[in-house]
């Protein structure tokens, strides 16, 4: 098996436990007592330094096989990592949007209403990556999008207990929001690495990652402080935050418990961030963005069984239309690739003839 298809495999897998267990986590989060909407953002990146270990090996690799005196542990070059500190601030905003529409709206509500960004990851990816336009990719678009329609037209039925009618239309329009700005992420993303001058492995791919979220962080650290999430006390050279301490004692799961949800969020968050900018790099942005897409089914399977939250016939239809569009765009891209791979066989038959006619 070669090292692409390997890489590809592994980072699905990541994104797989990413995509589905994120917004679960987040959504224990806020059903038992969270309330910090900046802190549940800021735990979407915050566990970026995990990446500093398969860096480190690839280093002590490099090290290894290079055998020079001196082996840069960062590849990065400015414009690269210029464009990375762009992407951070801007998926530091996108997680606020998604932590503010999750905090309001049910998980499989949320799903749905993100099944739209394969639509417009496609179209953000046509005008900025060149990416192939087709009937069956405007097809798609269409038809997530009417299924986002859907969902807003039966909002008077899904919303969360004790939440009000404005509550829940403002968390649904953060959550599209969150949605789109996303699906521009991506092939932004795609975009940084062709325009980027330098020769991209995985091992950059991974260095972008990480000052992505490391900035991102810091975008929602900034938050957290102007929220009043930071209200520090000292006691014998500890600092301890107040803010988050009362939270964690007010949980329903109990405080211990707590501190394990903050925990597996930000590593399952991580998860889903590295599998999503690998596969960038190992196919594109809109292969991407095609996976977030069909692994959405799931997440609203698991929201329902794990919540027991509301599954009316809009959500339904919505599911439907949204998994209709996710087949009608994956058989589009495999009768593209017939048609390009039957092009290539056709011009390689033609006769070859020294003399022009």
């Amino acid at each position: 098996m070669e090292m692409k298809t390997v890489l590809v495999i592994i980072n699905c897998i990541f994104l797989a436990i990413g995509n589905c267990g994120g917004p679960l986590m987040m959504r224990l989060y806020f059903h038992n007592g969270g309330e910090r909407i900046w802190f549940s953002s800021f735990l979407q990146t915050v566990g970026c330094p995990l990446i500093i270990f398969p860096l480190l090996f690839s280093f002590l690799r490099r090290r290894r096989l290079e055998e020079q005196e001196k082996t840069s542990f960062f590849l990065m070059k400015p414009p690269l990592f210029m464009a990375s500190i762009v992407a951070g601030l801007l998926m530091g905003f996108d997680n606020y949007l998604y932590s503010y529409g999750l905090a309001y709206i049910p998980v499989s509500t949320a799903s749905l209403i993100i099944s739209a960004q394969l639509g417009f990851t496609a179209l953000f990816a046509f005008f900025m990556v060149k990416q192939r336009f087709t009937p069956f990719t405007i097809n798609a678009v269409v038809l997530l999008t009417v299924g986002a329609v859907v969902l807003a037209l039966n909002s008077d039925s899904d919303k969360l207990a004790n939440e009000t009618h404005k509550e829940y239309v403002v968390g649904f329009i953060m959550t599209v929001g969150a949605a789109l700005l996303y699906a521009f992420i991506l092939p932004l993303v795609e975009l940084s690495y062709k325009k980027s001058r330098q020769r991209i492995t995985y091992t950059l791919a991974l260095e972008f990652q990480m000052v992505l979220c490391f900035v991102a962080t810091c975008f929602c650290l900034v938050g957290m402080l102007a929220a009043g999430d930071f209200k520090v006390k000292h006691c014998l050279f500890i600092f301890k935050n107040r803010v988050i301490a009362k939270e964690a004692r007010d949980f329903k799961l109990g405080e211990s418990l707590y501190y394990v949800v903050v925990v597996f969020t930000a590593i399952i968050w991580q998860a889903f961030f590295v599998g999503a900018i690998g596969l960038i790099f190992c196919a594109s942005s809109l292969v991407s963005g095609i996976m977030i897409s069909a692994l959405l089914p799931v997440t609203v399977i698991l929201a329902v069984i794990c919540f027991q939250e509301k599954f009316q016939a809009g959500k339904g239809v919505a599911l439907a239309l949204s998994l209709w569009g996710s087949v009608s765009y994956f058989y589009g891209q495999m009768k593209s690739e017939e048609k390009t791979k039957a092009q290539e066989t056709q011009l390689s038959q033609l006769p070859v003839t020294d003399s022009l006619t």
